[in-house]
């Protein structure tokens, strides 16, 4: 990818708000997440919520939330994506939106690892392992994590997404262990048992107190295409990585990485670019509307950390500069509210602003996440080939 000469320098922001679905996808049902949106059902289960930041900038015009109304004069620009890639993981939406659509799912394990899987995982580990079971983390940490404290077994699950987790003590399983274990293991898989992570999953503690740590580590596949990340470093822009994005891209496509350990660090941290960056892209993740709230169908964790946001927008929002390109999304629903503990399949929310313009307009339906690589693209004038198309001639 060649860069176009910029006339100055350029500032972008993405958000992922992770998790924060906005209503069943079309396909919904082909997932078995009927019924699932995730900001409505919450809204429903609270009595209706109130944030009056991200309400003022058009979230209520985007979809049904009670409490948050639609608003004749939104700041910023507002419609909804749909996911065009096959699959309801972060690593299928997080990609689209930098411009690679995955044609065929990652696999998954309904019914948990055949016995070949299990098999390179003793093998690796040099143990039997535990589990072996789709579940929830916290449940099997809390059932089987005495005893792997006592035998120094692994405990191995996954979910109804492509993911192979391991979860251990730090006490008994030093970290580098862990890291080296579960990165092996991601080297040795193949199709058709090739997930698209494995991850470690550390606690802390002893029976009744187990915490799992903020040292969790995802080891991804590479995406199979060019990533707007990948065209904009090429070009000379830099790309910064807040929270877990970097992971899912292998790593690839980013000059810095930042780790964070919840919510409130993610937003900190975009805190601090705004305020000090010069140019280039900054592509964050909150995670927590995800990891901790959506998969423990946590809803007043979920519904608290949503008022945590909308408190910290006035601050973002004084530091935005003029000619800046915001964009707030999500890349899957984890709606809190159903029995599953699982992703969904929704329509996510678009929220996009550029500094000094306050006139916000209806972006529509967005028929792929990847309307976000070429926006991207198009701000900073790179000869883009991606799909999707670009809405920056809306933003105004």
């Amino acid at each position: 990818m060649r860069k176009k000469s910029l006339a100055r320098p350029k500032r972008a922001f993405l958000i992922v708000l992770d998790g924060v679905g906005v209503g069943r996808a079309p396909d919904a049902d082909l997932y078995g997440d009927q019924g699932s949106d995730t900001l409505g059902n919450l809204a429903r289960w609270a009595g209706g919520l109130t944030l009056p930041n991200l309400q003022r900038l058009g979230l209520g015009n985007l979809h049904d939330i009670p409490g948050v109304s639609a608003v004749d004069n939104p700041s910023a620009c507002y419609g909804r994506m749909e996911e065009r890639s096959a699959g309801k993981d972060s690593i299928d939406g997080h990609w689209e939106m930098c411009g690679v659509i995955t044609e065929v799912a990652f696999p998954t394990f309904p019914n948990a690892f055949p016995q070949e899987v299990v098999d390179l995982v003793e093998e690796v580990a040099g143990k039997p392992v535990l589990g072996n079971e789709v579940a929830s983390g916290t449940e099997i940490m809390a059932r089987l994590g005495e005893e792997h404290l006592k035998t120094g077994r692994l405990i191995l699950y996954t979910s109804a997404d492509s993911v192979l987790q391991l979860l251990a003590s730090e006490d008994v399983v030093p970290l580098e262990e862990q890291y080296r274990i579960c990165q092996e293991i991601h080297n040795r898989l193949e199709p058709p048992y090739r997930v698209a992570r494995v991850i470690a999953r550390p606690f802390v503690g002893q029976p009744g107190n187990f915490q799992r740590t903020a040292n969790r580590k995802d080891f991804a596949v590479e995406p199979h295409g060019v990533t707007i990340a990948d065209a904009l470093t090429e070009a000379g822009i830099p790309v910064h990585g807040i929270g877990k994005v970097d992971t899912l891209f292998a790593g690839r496509g980013f000059t810095t990485a930042t780790h964070t350990k919840n919510n409130a660090d993610g937003i900190n941290r975009i805190r601090e670019q705004l305020a000090q960056l010069d140019s280039g892209f900054v592509f964050a993740n909150l995670l927590d509307f995800d990891q901790a709230w959506g998969h423990r169908n946590d809803c007043p964790g979920f519904k608290g950390g949503l008022e945590e946001l909308d408190r910290t927008v006035p601050t973002w929002l004084e530091q935005v500069k003029q000619g800046d390109l915001i964009m707030m999304v999500a890349d899957h629903g984890n709606d809190p509210t159903t029995p599953s503990t699982d992703h969904s399949r929704e329509h996510v929310p678009l929220l996009a602003w550029l500094g000094g313009n306050s006139e916000g307009v209806d972006l529509g339906l967005r028929n792929t996440f990847a309307d976000v690589a070429a926006t991207l693209a198009d701000y900073f004038d790179l000869n883009w080939s991606g799909p999707g198309q670009s809405f920056l001639s809306q933003l105004g």
